[in-house]
């Protein structure tokens, strides 16, 4: 099993930056990809960025690139989501998600998943 925790979220302006955390603990996850995924009011969930664990190979939605940095601590056992130049439509619940293989985007390719935490964008 493997428990995440996110924290980080809040209220910002748009333009403003944000760091989001995802502590992990339980099993390793170093063959484990660790993944950001945010969901807004009325629309599906959706892939932000993932890395992996073993390589930190990083892979980001177009909407988020060059904007969006995930990263990893390997002493902490955290993943990191920086988040700059933030917009409206950057107001999510965001998730931090485990899944076994690197190079997924889907939902469905995640096995563990955090509570999520709420990032509000203001105008």
């Amino acid at each position: 099993q493997v428990q995440l925790v996110e924290s980080g979220g809040g209220l910002v302006q748009a333009g403003g930056s944000l760091r989001l955390s995802c502590a992990a603990s339980g099993r390793t996850l170093s063959n484990y990809a660790m993944g950001w995924f945010r969901q807004a009011p009325g629309k599906e969930r959706e892939f932000v960025a993932a890395i992996s664990w073993r390589t930190s190979n990083t892979d980001y939605a177009d909407s988020v690139k060059g904007r969006f940095t995930i990263s990893r601590d390997n002493a902490k056992n955290t993943v990191y989501l920086q988040k700059n130049s933030l917009k409206p439509e950057d107001t999510a619940v965001y998730y931090c998600a485990a899944g076994s293989v690197f190079g997924g985007r889907r939902v469905s390719e995640f096995v563990y998943w955090g509570q999520g935490t709420q990032v509000t964008v203001s105008s």
